[in-house]
């Protein structure tokens, strides 16, 4: 959309595929027709990212329809965020002219509450590989073989147990070598963003947290890299019993990353770690899925503050900055290759369900960001 020589460009981010739906016994309604219910839109990609996305259409609709559009706008969507943008890096690197801007946007984020809204200004890099662990060359009688032959799904249980220490801290050889450590400052500003443990646990229906020791749950989730096991299977898991030893087990195991550490590095430790742990009785085959670094965005840019501008002009209150725990594999490539800087603007809550049963998206939160985004664009096109 154009609306001048003179003014900046936007490009808007946004990605419109979504996660398996998982469980679909776990869901509510059909996890692919969207049902309001008290409140909220109901479904997968309603929050991640297809909602946060509508908000910029309808933003722009808005801005066109009263002719209050400042800026000239681009729009980037893709179909393959969920699995790494493996071919997204190849259009970006050949058709620089085409994607020109002078600032990314992107609603692919979240913020803490209505009450305390907030700005991601960063988020975690991503390093996901599965590891095959393969015994004997079939399933075994458990009674006639068991204790004579390693269990695959035992092997692979103690190799995952052995990536952390008693204080969870990740004993992978090289892990944290690059990592940068947050300031007392930003630990600081952190431990000022509003948090309540008995509502988190409560939410989440646990007892009690878990993770490094000496980190609070929005430094772990936020400026600290992590080790987590997304899925792991093997033997028989069918209905009734079957005792058999089984051949093969499998796992899939993913690392977020912060500053500065780089996903090929840490993929390659991770690989290089489950093939040299692995007890003469079994062989290993680990491999990478996909990966995508650290970003960090600046604070002192004139997007930064436009977004917190135009935030404070609807919520009434400046935003909190944060650092984000997810992945947006792209944003590190976007700026190397176009050279300009992102700025994160998500109205979603970490509590909609992500990749998970029963995916929600509040339809304040979707007005709320209708509201707020022509403020962005205003405040970003002023001179000076």
């Amino acid at each position: 959309m154009h609306a001048g020589p003179d003014v900046p460009t936007v490009l808007l981010y946004a990605h419109h595929d979504v996660q398996p739906p998982g469980f679909v016994e776990r869901w509510r309604s059909d996890p692919f027709e969207p049902v309001e219910r008290d409140g909220r839109l109901y479904g997968r990609g309603s929050a991640d990212d297809k909602g946060q996305f509508f908000m910029h259409v309808k933003a722009l609709e808005t801005m066109v329809k009263t002719d209050t559009l400042l800026t000239n706008v681009k729009f980037i969507i893709e179909g393959e965020e969920e699995i790494g943008s493996p071919n997204l890096a190849k259009f970006v690197s050949s058709h620089k002219d085409l994607l020109k801007a002078d600032v990314i946007l992107i609603s692919d984020t979240a913020m803490i509450s209505l009450e305390h809204p907030s700005i991601d200004i960063g988020v975690r890099g991503l390093s996901y590989i599965e590891v095959e662990v393969t015994g004997p060359n079939r399933d075994l009688h458990s009674g006639v073989y068991g204790g004579a032959v390693a269990n695959p799904i035992t092997i692979l249980a103690k190799m995952i147990a052995s990536c952390h220490d008693a204080n969870n801290h990740i004993t992978i050889p090289g892990f944290y070598d690059d990592v940068v450590e947050a300031t007392p400052e930003e630990r600081k500003l952190m431990a000022a963003a509003p948090y309540d443990e008995t509502e988190y646990k409560k939410d989440l229906g646990v007892k009690e947290l878990w993770g490094e020791k000496g980190y609070t749950t929005g430094e772990r989730t936020g400026i600290r890299p992590t080790i987590e096991l997304n899925g792991i299977w093997g033997g028989y898991t069918g209905e009734g019993a079957k005792t058999v030893l089984p051949s093969k087990a499998t796992a899939k195991i993913s690392a977020r990353l912060v500053p500065n550490q780089s996903a090929a590095r840490i993929t390659e430790k991770l690989l290089t770690y489950f093939k040299q742990i692995a007890p003469a009785g079994v062989t290993v085959r680990a491999e990478e899925h996909h990966g995508g670094e650290p970003y960090m965005t600046p604070i002192d840019s004139k997007a930064y503050r436009s977004a917190a501008r135009a935030i404070e002009a609807v919520f009434h209150k400046a935003p909190i900055p944060v650092r984000g725990g997810g992945s947006i594999p792209i944003c590190a490539l976007f700026e190397k290759e176009l050279g300009i800087k992102i700025v994160f603007m998500g109205f979603g809550l970490d509590s909609d369900n992500l990749h998970s049963p029963n995916e929600k998206f509040g339809l304040v939160n979707f007005y709320k960001g209708i509201e707020t985004i022509p403020y962005f664009h205003q405040f970003f096109a002023e001179k000076g």
